[in-house]
């Protein structure tokens, strides 16, 4: 029942996303389905022969965030075509190459903390990272929302990324204090294995001292996970972005 509400709940915010796809009603495997359609004939008028979009996160899950395969006899400049022409189809995210990683964007397009910043909180606007009850450990229905959260971080790499956890009230502080700052690790290390690097984050846990602005500290969506993306060096961000070996 958990998988089934997830993926409603994923279905809707895809549909919010592909304005240029209508149907508010279908599932998340229609709108998979969809995106992959448009994004195919988007790869062909590119010329990027033998390219496959992907839309399957790495769990498993239906996902806007495609990956790019095949079409390895095709030169950089039209990777970069058929990559720039996939993200141009209305509701799809970031883009990335079975062998390597890619941009989507064009040429001069320079990302700061702020855009990384806006994007996480679109996520997590609607949508809360899950844990076991009383646990450190990530809900399965959650992971496609770390994977998201990873994909829009990623532009960003070369920045501070702060991960604060938050619980509510129920329980002893000293327990929640522990508990939150064990959930924000559990974070971190889910990213770190979806590639973000782990010496640009930093965790922290404040337990239930500060709860939502006008919720009571009691309330359960109190438990939640908050990110801050803070400057150091913003990465300008090419089409290709670390290719990576092939």
């Amino acid at each position: 029942m958990a998988i089934r509400s997830t993926l409603t709940i994923f279905a809707g915010a895809l549909a919010v996303g592909a304005l240029g796809i209508t149907g508010a009603n279908l599932s998340a495997g229609d709108l998979q389905s969809a995106l992959a359609s448009e994004a195919q004939d988007a790869i062909a008028e590119a010329g990027g022969q033998g390219v496959v979009a992907n839309f399957v996160s790495p769990s498993g899950w239906p996902s806007r965030h495609p990956v790019l395969d095949g079409g390895g006899a095709l030169d950089e400049a039209t990777r970069a075509k058929v990559a720039r022409a996939v993200a141009a189809v209305p509701g799809v995210g970031g883009i990335r190459w079975a062998d390597g990683e890619a941009r989507a964007h064009g040429g001069e397009t320079e990302y700061t903390p702020a855009h990384c910043q806006e994007d996480v909180d679109a996520l997590l606007r609607a949508r809360t990272i899950r844990f076991e009850e009383s646990r450190s450990t990530i809900d399965r229905a959650s992971q496609q929302l770390v994977d998201e959260v990873a994909s829009a971080l990623r532009p960003c790499l070369g920045s501070i990324i702060a991960i604060t956890g938050h619980t509510d009230s129920s329980g002893a502080p000293a327990g929640n204090l522990a508990l939150s700052r064990e959930r924000a690790v559990a974070v971190r290390e889910a990213l770190v294995a979806r590639g973000i690097p782990a010496d640009g984050l930093r965790t922290s846990g404040v337990g239930s001292s500060e709860p939502v602005e006008g919720l009571a500290p009691s309330d359960p969506a109190n438990r939640r996970i908050e990110f801050s993306v803070v400057s150091t060096e913003p990465l300008r961000i090419s089409p290709i972005d670390i290719p990576g070996a092939r």
